[in-house]
């Protein structure tokens, strides 16, 4: 039987405490691709009770998803904003919800689509995609908090991921390593390991604490 809101905000109080669980439910999160990286992040964070989420990806659910990815068999050929938000409101059934079903190919749609979030997690496959993204924020919306990451394919050591403060409002996660384009493959606990590191930023930023 789902919790009532009442309910599910006092678990929360209970666990994190009444002024850190209002940071957390008060703040809202962009995680810009829903693959192996943002659907790890959207999870985390809807169980620590953030707020709101805003969802990004143009793709659909593929078979090959589901090894690192969190989202269902029988959800195959969804759009990921959609699996993604189903399986969310399963896990978190009060958190607030914004879905852009469409591919950020340009700066306007940076600051059309992530200027009403307080942080902005990068969750891109590809490298240019990601340089797209990192560059944009960083020049068109350099007040925002943005959380990236570069590097977790494999089966190198699971202690080589690590965060990395690179500027006062931009963090870097994962080993600045590995790389699929050199034949290693994506690992679900490595992924996973790199998106908890993204997640736990952003927890952490949301906390006032901003050392890595």
């Amino acid at each position: 039987m789902t919790p009532t809101r009442e309910e599910y905000f006092n678990a929360l109080k209970e666990r994190h405490g009444e002024a850190l669980h209002a940071r957390f439910s008060a703040a809202s999160a962009a995680i810009c691709g829903l693959g192996g990286l943002g659907s790890n992040i959207a999870v985390s964070l809807a169980r620590a009770g953030v707020g709101r989420l805003i969802l990004i990806d143009f793709d659909q659910v593929d078979i090959s998803n589901l090894h690192r990815q969190q989202y269902k068999a029988a959800q195959v050929g969804l759009d990921k904003t959609k699996a993604l938000s189903d399986n969310l409101l399963e896990i978190a059934p009060y958190i607030e919800l914004e879905t852009h079903t469409v591919r950020i190919v340009e700066e306007n749609d940076v600051t059309r689509l992530l200027s009403s979030a307080d942080i902005i997690c990068e969750a891109f496959d590809q490298p240019e995609a990601k340089a797209m993204l990192v560059n944009a924020v960083l020049e068109h919306l350099p007040d925002k908090y943005l959380i990236a990451a570069s590097g977790m394919a494999g089966l190198g050591s699971a202690n080589a991921i690590q965060t990395r403060r690179i500027t006062d409002h931009f963090y870097l996660c994962g080993d600045q390593s590995s790389d699929t384009s050199a034949g290693l493959k994506l690992m679900a606990p490595r992924v996973m390991l790199c998106a908890a590191h993204q997640a736990q930023t952003v927890l952490r930023i949301l906390a006032y604490e901003y050392d890595v």
